[in-house]
């Protein structure tokens, strides 16, 4: 290039230059502006502390702000963006304003996101506005739009239209249904392709539904496995297809098997508490299994087994029953489950006492917590995966989200009892009181942890996002009993419906069986082993279960305890 050439070029540039550096002030001073507010978009009703950020830092990302702006101008734009998913299609390489559009979008992302980690403030506050900017930018990404998604606009043309026109049919068909679709949900029902495994409803009551299952071999395990769901998600994440079904797999190893299934609370539940969920639901639910199945005899026991919220829900109901002189657990099982609320992850973020204070006005004294903000919640956590690519899949480019039975039962949403849910608000989340023996009364009773004299098999997920693998960690310096902790690979719910046939994913075991204070230095001393964690704890499992006897041949026991319709019963079905 000619010196005329390359005069004329940055005279040109020059503007672009300037644009950059006034683009960075407004930037800031929006930032700084922050700080005389609530947070934007985290719907929490709490105000953010006057920000003030690290001079040095700030220097340093304007500095590297303008002179990758200023490399952008001059460099192939589909190299530096096509890493991206959202933007690696073809149609946006090819396009010159789509590419640069994009490249500028992942230059602001990093430099917003350099600008939340150059606040000087206490890591609370730091992590909320993190989340916060991380919201703003996954909403504000160019491949949203219609107008600037160079994909969406191809599929546009090459359709003649017709993916704008069933794009908005989607967009009509989610706004009646109250919910973003992941999934072809016409594809499937829960009871014929979906919760299949064979079994009936042998009691109920107006919080659950007690399902037992068909034995599968000719002898079973002498005590039962009652496994306790969380109630904010219905139950059939473990029992979603047969190859795929933990249901399924425990009646496969000779466990006569047994699954609380929650109802789904409607306006009549709306005054229901957390002690009810213990003493009517968990303890009721003790009692049955072990009534059905003799095991109420001559201080017979029960193995036992509960999946995040239900884990808190089983723990804290034995830990009642100790206090009043029962052990009726041979064996506990906790999944992905906190006991000890000192690490919970992002959702400390939208916890402080002005929120729960907030919650406990609108619904402390009856009311619920609708299913869909919950899922809202849930979802916005990885907003790119869980929100604005089905965004873009489903109204942008007129597809229909393929079928998948996962994101099926995701989107079947539950309620909650307002009371029950405020009272687990602030006594776990806020305060973490279940760690502390007897800081709290539950059914009348002490809580204490600690008094809980079973054995003890915990699984956490390495990358989980709602129960962090610490958190989890955490329950073995809780519980007293021998205890054995099992890591495995991947997030909630895939790390945990993992079967032995897929051969995917590690777990991780220590052979000393040590469990030193922190899951960090368990880790520094386990070994690795592919594949499933399943049969490690199916192994563990069989030696809690007694002796074997001959399958029932039926349902229930005697008149007191019949089949009531077959599994997966009513309660299930019910939508929020």
């Amino acid at each position: 290039m000619g010196q005329q050439e390359q005069t004329a070029a940055e005279q040109t540039f020059a503007p672009f230059q300037q644009a950059l550096t006034q683009g960075w002030e407004k930037a800031l001073a929006s930032f700084q502006s922050l700080g005389s507010g609530a947070a934007p978009g985290l719907n929490m009703n709490m105000e953010m502390p006057r920000l003030s950020f690290s001079p040095t830092k700030l220097q340093e990302l304007q500095q590297q702000y303008v002179e990758e702006a200023t490399a952008l101008w001059r460099q192939d734009m589909a190299e530096r963006t096509r890493l991206d998913r959202r933007f690696s299609a073809e149609a946006w390489g090819s396009n010159p304003v789509a590419s640069f559009s994009a490249a500028v979008y992942l230059l602001n992302t990093r430099t917003l996101l350099g600008m939340a980690e150059a606040v000087e403030a206490d890591e609370k506050t730091r992590a909320r506005l993190r989340f916060a900017v991380e919201q703003w930018v996954a909403a504000s990404a160019p491949s949203n739009y219609i107008a600037f998604n160079a994909d969406a606009q191809k599929k546009a043309v090459e359709t003649k239209g017709e993916s704008i026109a069933k794009g908005i049919q989607n967009l009509l068909k989610d706004v009646r249904q109250g919910h973003l679709s992941m999934t072809d949900e016409s594809v499937f029902e829960v009871g014929r392709n979906v919760a299949t495994t064979e079994g009936a409803v042998v009691f109920e009551n107006e919080l659950f539904q007690l399902l037992e299952y068909k034995p599968l071999t000719a002898k079973v395990y002498e005590r039962p496995l009652l496994l306790v769901p969380p109630c904010i998600n219905k139950f059939y994440i473990l029992d979603l297809q047969p190859e795929n079904s933990l249901i399924r797999y425990g009646v496969e190893q000779g466990h006569r098997v047994f699954v609380i299934s929650w109802r789904n609370p409607d306006a009549s539940m709306s005054h229901y508490t957390w002690d009810d969920y213990i003493e009517d639901a968990a303890i009721k639910a003790i009692q049955v299994t072990r009534e059905i199945t003799g095991q109420d005899k001559k201080g017979g026991q029960i193995d036992t087994l509960g999946f995040c919220v239900g884990g808190t829900i089983l723990s804290t109901a034995l830990s009642v029953l100790a206090a009043r002189g029962e052990q009726p657990a041979a064996s506990v099982t906790l999944l992905t489950t906190l006991l000890d609320f000192d690490d919970t992850g992002i959702l400390d973020i939208f916890i402080d006492e002005a929120f729960v204070r907030f919650r406990e006005m609108q619904m402390q004294s009856g009311g619920l917590l609708q299913g869909g903000e919950l899922a809202s919640t849930f979802s916005f956590l990885r907003p790119n995966d869980l929100v604005w690519n089905y965004v873009v899949g489903n109204y942008l480019k007129g597809e229909t989200p393929p079928p998948f039975d996962l994101l099926y039962w995701n989107s079947d949403a539950t309620n909650l009892p307002g009371p029950m849910y405020c009272w687990y608000l602030r006594h776990t989340y806020h305060e973490n009181q279940l760690a502390v023996p007897g800081a709290l009364t539950v059914a009348g009773e002490p809580v204490d942890l600690g008094s809980i004299e079973a054995p003890v098999y915990i699984y956490g997920s390495r990358e989980d996002h709602i129960v962090p693998i610490g958190g989890a960690y955490a329950s073995t310096q809780l519980l007293k009993g021998k205890k054995r902790f099992v890591m495995g690979a991947s997030g909630h719910i895939a790390g945990v419906i993992n079967p032995p046939a897929k051969k995917k994913r590690s777990h991780w075991i220590r052979a000393d069986g040590k469990l030193p204070k922190t899951q960090a230095e368990w880790l520094a001393g386990a070994t690795e082993h592919p594949g499933s964690w399943w049969t490690d704890w199916s192994d563990w499992l069989k030696t809690h279960a007694g002796r074997q006897i001959p399958a029932p041949k039926s349902y229930g026991k005697g008149s007191a305890y019949q089949a009531i319709e077959p599994a997966p019963g009513r309660y299930v079905k019910a939508k929020a």
